[in-house]
């Protein structure tokens, strides 16, 4: 099966540990990593942030005041997905760190994840909807070649 089309802007907030975080972050494997989770043609901006900014946009849009992984803000799911993935590299490299992944698996993970939101996955809405959307992110991530993400 063909994969879709993806317009990828893939921006880095000025932070001190930005440049460790593009390194890993190569426009070629974000695309690939997005591309394998999307089901139609997508224009995504992906944005990686530090600590505060990620905790201002948390309390922005979500109303907890704290840094999370990812955000996720979709504007439009058809003809074409169109949306904004903002991931907070702090979190994301203390997240790695304590679940004993590679930052770059991290990262492919939590842009697939971002993608499913972007397209209506939700995991918050039920048990099933938690198993289905964790069961597809592990079957994407096996064909990206990674481990389950939920393994413990």
């Amino acid at each position: 099966m063909p994969l879709n089309q993806l317009q990828l802007s893939l921006q880095f907030a000025r932070f001190a540990e930005a440049p460790a975080h593009r390194a890993v972050l190569s426009r070629s494997k974000v695309t690939r990593w997005i591309r394998h989770a999307l089901a139609a043609d997508a224009e995504i901006t992906v944005r990686i942030v530090d600590a505060e900014e990620g905790q201002q946009l948390n309390r922005e849009y979500r109303h907890k005041d704290y840094a999370t992984n990812v955000l996720t803000f979709d504007y439009q799911q058809e003809p074409t997905v169109m949306a904004d993935l903002v991931l907070c590299a702090p979190v994301v490299e203390r997240e790695a760190r304590e679940q004993n992944k590679t930052l770059e698996e991290h990262y492919a993970h939590l842009l697939v994840h971002g993608t499913l939101h972007a397209q209506g996955w939700d995991h918050e809405t039920s048990e099933q909807d938690a198993e289905e959307m964790e069961a597809y992110e592990t079957e994407i991530m096996a064909e990206l070649g990674f481990q389950d993400p939920y393994a413990k």
